[in-house]
């Protein structure tokens, strides 16, 4: 049977930065980038940092691999135009902050910047997205730029895809439920914070015994349902607005309908409003 657990944002703020926790988030990303990886350290990043204001709608984690290579995680709840922007800043930023002034170009680290978005983002109907450089030939289409046997044996890389920043961006509420491979365990996770008992995704196991939330401590149980009321609230206000927003349109197509002398019973089929409303504006 189906337990609740405490939402992935929540785990990373509060248990996945614990070392006897790694398991988790290596589990998760193991099944992502499709090769296992190892976390050595969580580094400091913008969402250690505790807010008094904190609404939980967006969090960073960063970790270091055991081949000191840089993964961003994010999630973020709210809509934001310039996200893809926000993506390509905060991996800019990373390999800024990570080489030494004076170091050689080849130091530059690999950064991986995984999104865990629950808005719409962009147009598309797939719920998972990769992207990463590659450089195309303009008049031999199907050639791609690669790495001299030279610098593969320098860098120890194969292409030169894997220099530049990857970056994975999981569309949690495009997500449909069907589980057709094991990361699809780990999206269902991440949309219902629940995981099925024939899961077999690396990390789930440890998740589901270490994210349970009747295993929290009394003080935890307490800050994690603040961050649920907060998360209500906050959807409640924004349904307010978005209702009073199309309520103003509405009058003010009331008004101009008035103007044209467009009668009151088509105009209230048009807008909604009711025929007393409409009168009031007269």
């Amino acid at each position: 049977m189906s337990r609740k657990l405490v939402s992935f944002d929540w785990a990373m703020k509060k248990i996945l930065r614990q070392k006897d926790n790694f398991e988790i988030l290596e589990g998760f990303l193991s099944e992502l980038f499709g090769f296992d990886i190892k976390i050595v350290e969580i580094l400091e990043s913008e969402g250690n940092q505790e807010r008094e204001n904190d609404k939980f709608n967006r969090v960073d984690l960063l970790a270091k691999d055991d081949r000191d290579e840089l993964i961003l995680i994010e999630v973020q709840y709210d809509s934001e135009q310039d996200y893809f922007h926000r993506m390509l800043y905060g991996t800019s930023k990373l390999i800024c902050e990570y080489i030494e002034k004076g170091e050689a170009y080849s130091k530059v680290k690999k950064v991986y910047s995984v999104n865990i978005v629950y808005f719409a983002l962009a147009k598309g109907n797939d719920y998972l997205y990769h992207g990463k450089t590659e450089f195309i030939g303009q008049n031999n289409v199907d050639e791609v730029f690669e790495l001299s046997n030279l610098q593969q044996k320098e860098f120890g890389l194969e292409s030169v895809y894997e220099i530049f920043p990857e970056y994975f961006v999981i569309r949690v509420n495009k997500f449909n439920d069907i589980t057709k491979n094991r990361l699809d365990e780990w999206i269902y996770f991440l949309k219902n914070e629940m995981i099925k008992d024939d899961f077999k995704a690396k990390g789930l196991d440890k998740a589901q015994k270490t994210l349970d939330i009747m295993k929290l401590k009394d003080e935890e149980r307490r800050a994690y349902n603040r961050k649920l009321e907060n998360l209500s609230l906050e959807k409640s206000l924004v349904r307010s607005a978005k209702i009073e927003a199309m309520r103003e349109r509405d009058m003010e197509i009331a008004k101009i309908s008035l103007s044209q002398n467009i009668d009151i019973k088509t105009i209230s089929l048009i807008t909604g409003l009711s025929i007393e409303e409409i009168e009031s504006l007269q």
